[in-house]
């Protein structure tokens, strides 16, 4: 095989596996909360928190989806604007918390913790303690006079 055509492949190669670890990489890079304030508490003290807070620009927003995008400016970016994002996942069960993800793939992780401990700071601060609904037990029927049981 000619010098050339190998380096090729192995270029090719490279950016593959780089591609791959890329990908890996960006579906762990995020960081999440589990919010017992509910879906709509969370989803507005997370707008409330990029607009308002810490004054980033929305690019895009849904709250029927629950996701917010927005540029995301740091002291360690400079005046860089990085891409971010909060995605609300709705429990199945209302008795269950919220869970929210934050993303901030240019940034060190450490960023997204950040970001999510000022919407849990910010939400207990505008909430106070979160009320925990409690699943009830379904009540078993012990057999009423009209159950048919008498013999």
């Amino acid at each position: 095989m000619k010098k050339g055509r190998r380096l090729a492949l192995m270029c090719i190669a490279s950016v593959g596996l780089a591609t791959l670890a890329g990908a890996w990489q960006t579906a762990e890079a995020s960081s999440s909360y589990d919010s017992l304030y509910g879906y709509d508490r969370t989803w507005n003290a997370a707008l409330r928190l990029v607009v308002v807070d810490l004054s980033f620009k929305v690019n895009e927003k849904d709250h029927d989806s629950g996701y917010i995008l927005f540029d995301y400016k740091s002291s360690e970016s400079g005046n860089k604007a990085t891409p971010g994002s909060i995605e609300i996942v709705r429990a199945s069960d209302p008795t269950q918390p919220v869970h929210v993800i934050a993303q901030l793939p240019a940034m060190p992780r450490y960023h997204e913790q950040v970001l999510l401990d000022e919407l849990a700071r910010k939400l207990r601060t505008e909430y106070g303690d979160p009320i925990i609904i409690k699943k009830q037990a379904p009540v078993e029927d012990a057999g009423s006079p009209d159950s048919g049981d008498n013999y």
